[in-house]
């Protein structure tokens, strides 16, 4: 039975993705302290175990989630992971465009924002940690919310509402990019020592809310033009604006 390009990439990503969850167990934390230690138990378990199944995890959970979203963003008229009629900048260099204007977003809001959010700029993962990182939830965020949760929602909502497929789509991209934003809080309440959203600053869950649904919506509105392959690279760029190259600026400013 021949593979198609897409199910070959797809995998690809999937083995990656299981990779980085591997390796995120060895690579330093830095300056990126948290607020309450690990469990005695998680402590004593050693290291090659959490890596392997952390790996394990990612593979069965992202796996199943992913052919899923395979099957469903072609039923819902999306473009394949490696669309024929996809050509290479709309595959590569625009979502490469697009992830750096979003990281540049991020950072102007960052240093504005954080005049009045309480905690100040936000904690970055140290290198080479923030480019796995951002390799991690280019790929593994953007299978959760837009080549699964979009994918279901539009082809869901499509049987009720058939006439206006931009507006539905529009809609749909706002759902993922607010779950993608609400997401990011349980890592918040991990780092900073909050327990619920009515603990923090408002101007911090407006920015968290803000920022990160402006990402969201660059990264549906490419998943629509050239597929899962653009979304992971916007997200991926993004990041790497963001965690890698603002991040190692933080340290030396």
């Amino acid at each position: 039975m021949r593979i198609s390009a897409s199910a070959t990439i797809f995998f690809g990503l999937l083995i990656t993705l299981a990779l980085c969850a591997y390796a995120s167990v060895y690579l330093p934390t830095g300056n990126f302290v948290v607020t309450q230690a690990p469990s005695p138990e998680l402590a004593q378990i050693p290291k090659h175990v959490l890596a392997l199944a952390n790996a394990g995890i990612v593979l069965v959970f992202y796996g199943i989630l992913g052919v899923l979203g395979l099957w469903l963003s072609r039923k819902a008229g999306f473009p394949a992971v490696w669309d024929s009629q996809v050509s290479v900048k709309q595959r590569f260099y625009t979502p490469a465009l697009v992830g750096l204007a979003g990281g540049l977003v991020i950072i102007v809001g960052d240093l504005v924002l954080s005049q009045f959010n309480t905690i100040g700029h936000f904690a970055h993962p140290p290198f080479p940690t923030s480019l796995v990182a951002a390799l991690s939830a280019g790929i593994g965020e953007e299978l959760l919310f837009r080549l699964f949760f979009m994918s279901f929602w539009f082809l869901l909502l499509s049987f009720f509402f058939k006439k206006n497929q931009t507006m539905l789509f529009w809609f749909v991209a706002g759902l993922s990019a607010l779950a993608f934003a609400s997401a990011h809080f349980p890592a918040i309440f991990y780092l900073y020592g909050y327990r619920t959203i009515t603990d923090m600053p408002m101007a911090l869950v407006w920015e968290i809310v803000v920022l990160n649904s402006i990402i969201g919506l660059l990264c549906a509105w490419q998943f629509k033009k050239a597929g899962f392959l653009a979304a992971v690279g916007v997200h991926f760029w993004t990041d790497i604006v963001w965690h890698v190259i603002y991040g190692l600026l933080l340290l030396v400013i």
